[in-house]
């Protein structure tokens, strides 16, 4: 049996957007001296709420940076946004020592987000975000965070059909709930 890329999958990988994260040079010491390698992370998605990451290793640079991407579009996963442009809810992810906060925001906002979280969302297709990154500052454990916070995110959808209810009634009772503790 053939195992080369699907019809449908090559169509697919022609929309993708790919960034690069970080790269690490890496040493390792042996008899004649230091061989060095690279560490490459990749984030991939399609700015249509489909995105991934992968990380590879190689002795240059670009083969480094492929097999990222190769693990990268193996890895997408699909995340709920409204509108299109931003969460439904706020959410947090941990991941090690990071942690991170991922707030929806009103339109024009734009991505307030630092470093590895910023290449995340551009890839995704969030327009409009705020997100905090507190604990460590190292790219991979940021990635993994955020991943683990997006994994957390549900649609009313998926909540209404969860619970037995309807879309509608999801929505209200959040309204409801915010209307009574104004006037409260």
């Amino acid at each position: 049996m053939a195992r080369g890329p699907r019809s449908d999958d090559s169509q697919e990988q022609g929309e993708l957007v790919d960034k690069l994260v970080s790269i690490n040079r890496v040493a390792k010491v042996v008899k004649g001296g230091r061989r060095f390698g690279f560490a490459a992370l990749v984030v991939v998605g399609d700015t249509k709420g489909r995105v991934g990451y992968g990380s590879g290793k190689a002795r240059e640079v670009p083969e480094a940076i492929r097999k990222a991407t190769e693990r990268a579009k193996r890895r997408l996963m699909r995340v709920p946004l409204r509108e299109g442009r931003t969460l439904h809810h706020d959410v947090r992810g941990a991941y090690g020592a990071g942690k991170v906060v991922l707030r929806a925001a009103a339109p024009g906002t734009g991505i307030i987000a630092g470093g590895p979280m910023r290449a995340v969302f551009e890839t995704l297709g969030v327009q409009d975000i705020v997100a905090k990154s507190v604990g460590t500052s190292n790219p991979h454990n940021m990635i993994k965070a955020t991943f683990a916070a997006l994994k957390d995110l549900s649609s009313p959808r998926a909540v209404a059909t969860r619970r037995g209810k309807r879309v509608g009634e999801i929505l209200d009772r959040r309204d409801g709930e915010r209307g009574e503790e104004a006037r409260g």
